[in-house]
């Protein structure tokens, strides 16, 4: 696959990823955080769907492969620094966390401890057949 030319413009870390955050496209939550390699962002482009980097498989993945919570892209932002993405995205199923919830953000630091403030939507052994991690 050759690169193009706007793959330059993004400031790779010394593993050649770059973090990438998932926001939904209409209501502007944070759904989550990932990280791109240049393969990931240009198929992300490619396909209309967010697709990331694994670091813990050392392999990419589609968002949704497994759970069916796909996320379609509408649009890819770079940070003024260029070592940001920030990806607009319409979250099928409404459900972004591996946990079940519908943003990775659910534990708000309160009283000295973290505190969850959304529910489980539906549970990780619906979504996977086995519990979450």
């Amino acid at each position: 696959m050759m690169n193009p030319a706007w793959l330059d413009a993004v400031c790779w870390n010394e593993d050649g990823l770059v973090p990438a955050i998932a926001q939904d496209a209409v209501t502007g939550r944070v759904l989550m955080m990932a990280w791109m390699n240049p393969e990931a962002l240009e198929l992300s482009v490619q396909e209309k769907r967010a697709v990331y980097w694994s670091r813990s498989r050392q392999s990419l993945w589609r968002k949704g492969e497994s759970s069916g919570h796909v996320q379609q892209l509408e649009d890819i932002q770079l940070d003024c620094d260029g070592d940001t993405l920030l990806l607009k995205v319409k979250q099928l199923g409404g459900i972004a966390c591996h946990t079940g919830r519908e943003s990775c953000f659910y534990r708000s630091l309160s009283e000295g401890g973290w505190h969850q403030t959304e529910p489980v939507l539906q549970s990780p052994e619906q979504i996977y057949g086995k519990p979450s991690q």
